[in-house]
């Protein structure tokens, strides 16, 4: 009798292994031979997803420790208020350093609440480590972690991922541990990043002058935070570095996030006409009018996608109907507050390449969906 399998290529096996979770790849492999060797193909590990919260805990470490060397690309999910959660992240990190010089990406995300006063040091310190033995690493986001990220960890990406090409730091932490000095160093030991997200207080003028060297690979994304209160009390970028910067790189998106521990004087610094923003979101605890309207008036040519919390009013109506007069090229809008009807239909005939909005004339339960434009 034929075993289960053997009427399937192996490359057709992979194809369908490779989209199971982490325990199904298990059981399959369990099967026979044949799909016991599909399931463990590099083809199948080259882009894995796993969460600790329902896929290690208590499985079969031998089986998945066959196939780290075939991981190329891993996005790793985890609980840190869970023991057991945060144990098999680590465990799986500290594994990786040892086994896979070939690692190229990897993303982490925390679900739920951290502890209180945890720094996560446990899970920093395997990233580290990790970022020290992964010379081949090339996409690293951290945006997800809830811990404050520091120089040391920077400095080790810095020297330890000569070809990185994304780094993603801007994670939602209430302290900035990240200084000017080791983002410049980065730059110069990473030559060939073309993205990169930061808190504003980790940028620095000399920053976006490396950017704007001759000598630069094109730059493509930059996505900064202004969350914590060392944004707050960040130096202002010149107007000219950023329009240098824009000169060197045309094709430059810069996404900005602003939330409520920004005072206002704070936003008028960070808003500035030459910074070629693309993605706008605005969470702030005063005055939203007025980076409505500067936006309008000063992004209309790049914005693509604009996302405001804060409370109803006609004024910010008023501004957000001047906002899709001005920016025919938005792509997305989310308002989440009640909006008058004709702030929708602003949007809907002034902006034809809009694909999703969240726009509501009426107060509705939460959480509110975006609406798709066919």
């Amino acid at each position: 009798m034929a075993e289960p399998g053997e009427q399937l290529p192996e490359e057709v096996l992979a194809l369908i292994f490779r989209h199971l979770p982490l325990p199904d790849r298990a059981a399959a492999a369990r099967v026979c031979r044949a799909w016991a060797a599909a399931a463990t193909c590099s083809a199948v590990w080259h882009d894995t997803s796993i969460s600790c919260d329902c896929e290690l805990e208590g499985m079969l470490p031998p089986y998945l420790s066959a196939c780290l060397d075939h991981v190329q690309n891993l996005w790793l999910e985890f609980e840190p208020s869970r023991k057991s959660s945060r144990r098999a992240a680590t465990d799986l990190l500290t594994a990786l350093t040892g086994r896979t010089p070939g690692l190229r990406g990897l993303c982490l995300e925390c679900r739920g609440e951290k502890p209180l006063f945890d720094a996560g040091r446990d899970v920093l310190d395997a990233v580290h480590a990790l970022c020290g033995a992964a010379s081949a690493l090339r996409h690293l986001d951290l945006r997800r972690l809830p811990f404050s990220l520091d120089d040391a960890l920077v400095l080790q990406v810095a020297h330890g991922c000569p070809e990185l090409r994304s780094l993603f730091l801007d994670n939602r932490t209430l302290v900035g541990s990240v200084g000017p000095g080791s983002v410049l160093e980065l730059l110069e030991a990473c030559p060939c990043l073309r993205a990169l997200g930061l808190h504003l207080a980790s940028l620095s003028r000399t920053a976006l002058e490396a950017l704007a060297a001759p000598e630069r690979a094109p730059f493509e994304l930059l996505a900064l935070r202004c969350a914590c209160p060392e944004d707050a009390r960040a130096p202002p970028l010149p107007d000219e570095a950023w329009a240098a910067l824009s000169l060197r790189h045309p094709g430059l998106q810069v996404e900005l996030e602003l939330e409520p521990v920004l005072p206002a004087e704070s936003v008028t610094r960070v808003l500035q006409p030459a910074v070629p923003v693309a993605t706008l979101r605005l969470s702030l605890s005063g005055d939203t009018v007025g980076p409505v309207r500067f936006a309008a008036r000063h992004y209309a040519a790049t914005l693509r996608a604009l996302e405001v919390r804060a409370a109803a009013s006609a004024e910010l109506d008023a501004a957000l109907e001047e906002l899709a007069a001005r920016c025919a090229g938005l792509r997305e809008v989310h308002c989440f507050c009640v909006v008058r009807p004709s702030v929708l239909h602003a949007f809907r005939a002034r902006c034809p390449r809009l694909r999703s909005y969240t726009l509501k004339v009426t107060r509705e339960p939460h959480p509110w969906r975006p609406t798709l434009v066919a």
